[in-house]
Parts: C-alpha cells; structure tokens; sequence
C-alpha cells in the first residue's frame, strides 16, 4: 500500500479519545484506529525504511503502574525509526523528532565531556544553529537547574553542559496536507535536516550500556 496521509478520521477519532479515554470507546472504534491512524502510520514507516531504518510503532496502551493518571490509552499514534528520528501524530496534528531522550549516566558523561571539549563543543553549537535555522527547534526537556558537578558555573557552554537530554522537534498544525501524500515530504525534510544533530550525538555519546539516570 502506498502512504496517502492521514485523513480526518485519524484526527477524529483522537479528538473522541481525548473526551473519552476508556475502554469502551476504545473498543467500540479500534476499527477506526487501525484502518485510520495505524494503517497509514505503517505504510509512511515502510516509505521511510530505506533510507532511514526500521520502524517501530509504539504500543497505543499507556503505562499507568506508576503514573497518577489512569487514563489508559495514549492520545497520539508514535513511532521511531532505527536510524534515529521519531514521527507522531496527535488531534494537534503531526510531530516529528530525533536526538537523546532521557541520556542514561553513561551518555551524560560522554555528553558533558564533549560539550566542555572546546573543538566538538563548538562544534554542537554549529550544529543546532545550522539545525534551528530549518525551523527545527533544538532543546532539553528538563535541563539541571545549576551546572552539573565538576563545571564551572561560568563555563561558555554552560546551557548545553546542564541538559538530561537534547532533541530536535518540530510540531505541524492540522492542514489540509496531512490528509495527502505531501505528508511524507514534511517528516522527510525534517529526517534530512536534523541529521547532523543525530550525527553528532551519534559519533560523540552513542549508545548506553547503564542504567537510566543521571
């Protein structure tokens, strides 16, 4: 099947579930988010595939063991591709992101050292600047507060040095594109321009063999 986008009944039934978040209106319109919002999901990651990975499609039910909020479904369809990036779509419209989420201590520290290192932590400044400038924003969720231990306060990077995280995000309205092809050229463009961001978190922390954490 060829990608089409996504039509208003994707939207639809996210804007019904966030009214209803229940089981009931899960059941009575599962048929609808399978035909309507996974369907088309699938078919954008296997278009995707080639040139940037495999993609995985998060589970639509919510982990509510250790959350204050029972609601048990997700109001938003995520998916990740396994050379980095991250497509969403929610009744705000379509999302797309790439970087670190949640660095594990070993990241961090890798992260941290690099960022300090005068020649690779310019370097990430160049980048974010080079990705911004496509109207991609470039931030940390929830960035330390002071500098992390062993830094100076008044390091010149001091505002890279205190994220958990960093990642590129940029957020569509509902348009009347989503519901078409041209969907794919918006989740493309921002793969491609955000790549260097990926490349360097890639190339100066990669990946974690610890435990989640600061």
């Amino acid at each position: 099947m060829t990608f089409k986008g996504w039509r208003a009944e994707a939207l639809e039934f996210y804007e019904g579930l966030e009214d209803d978040n229940s089981k009931s209106f899960w059941t009575a319109h599962k048929a609808v988010y399978e035909a309507e919002v996974y369907t088309p999901m699938a078919e954008l990651l296997t278009e995707l595939e080639d040139e940037f990975g495999e993609g995985k499609i998060f589970r639509p039910n919510r982990d509510v063991r250790f959350s204050a909020d029972k609601s048990p479904y997700k109001t938003a369809i995520g998916a990740t591709l396994s050379r980095g990036g991250y497509v969403q779509l929610s009744a705000d419209g379509l999302g797309a992101g790439a970087g670190y989420h949640m660095m594990s201590a070993d990241q961090l520290e890798r992260y941290r050292e690099a960022v300090a290192e005068e020649v690779t932590g310019e370097e990430l400044l160049r980048v974010i600047a080079g990705v911004e400038a496509h109207g991609i924003g470039v931030s940390s969720r929830d960035p330390l507060k002071t500098a992390p231990r062993g830094y100076a306060k008044d390091h010149p990077r001091i505002a890279l040095l205190r994220n958990k995280d960093l990642v590129g995000w940029r957020q569509w309205p509902v348009e009347p594109w989503l519901g078409t092809a041209a969907a794919k050229r918006h989740v493309v463009d921002f793969l491609r321009h955000s790549r260097p961001l990926t490349e360097w978190l890639d190339a100066h922390v990669g990946e974690s063999l610890a435990p989640r954490g600061r």
